[in-house]
């Protein structure tokens, strides 16, 4: 057996000071706003618990095995929409008090950063991150599902739709420039 030698990063607290397990995570002006995460980790989960909550009291089951189908439009919708939230143009209001412009991004998007500290650069990453805003999304319209399936999966196909339809953008005009080179 090999022995593990740990060195500390950082200065170990004065004896009798007990040093928080997060000082220890990354220097002050590296660190995440961890509080704020764990907040938001709360909400999600309270908000996803009452959800459920709510279906059983209506009477709604979950089913043995969710369908292909629902499966497959819930990822494709919330793809898109977790985009729309998160890069559109359009939808910059909604994340101005939380970030800050960096440039323009891919078609009708734009790159942004979160900015400040604590819950406002929590919040200023959950809404310029496509990936982190995924979880929610996937969360609500799996709710959904449960609570208005019809009305969800309408939805839902909205945004497949939508994201069928930037495919074809994107390629036209992939096809438009490959034309115009030659």
């Amino acid at each position: 057996m090999t022995a593990t030698v740990c060195v500390a990063r950082y200065p170990r607290p004065t004896a009798g000071t007990p040093m928080p397990v997060t000082d220890r995570y990354a220097r002050p002006e590296e660190r995440p706003p961890l509080l704020a995460y764990s907040v938001a980790m709360a909400i999600f989960n309270g908000l996803f618990a009452a959800g459920l909550l709510i279906a059983r009291r209506r009477g709604r089951q979950l089913p043995v095995r969710p369908a292909p189908a629902d499966v497959l439009l819930i990822g494709v919708a919330s793809h898109k929409l977790s985009r729309l939230i998160a890069k559109d143009k359009v939808t910059s209001p909604l994340r101005a008090p939380f970030a800050e412009l960096e440039g323009s991004g891919g078609p009708g998007e734009l790159d942004e950063r979160s900015r400040g500290t604590g819950a406002r650069k929590a919040i200023g990453e959950l809404l310029v991150c496509p990936y982190c805003l995924g979880l929610w999304v996937v969360a609500a319209f799996s709710i959904g599902l449960l609570l208005a399936p019809r009305l969800t999966r309408f939805l839902a196909a909205v945004f497949a739709a939508l994201t069928i339809a930037d495919f074809f953008q994107i390629a036209y005009k992939a096809a438009e420039n490959k034309g115009l080179d030659q």
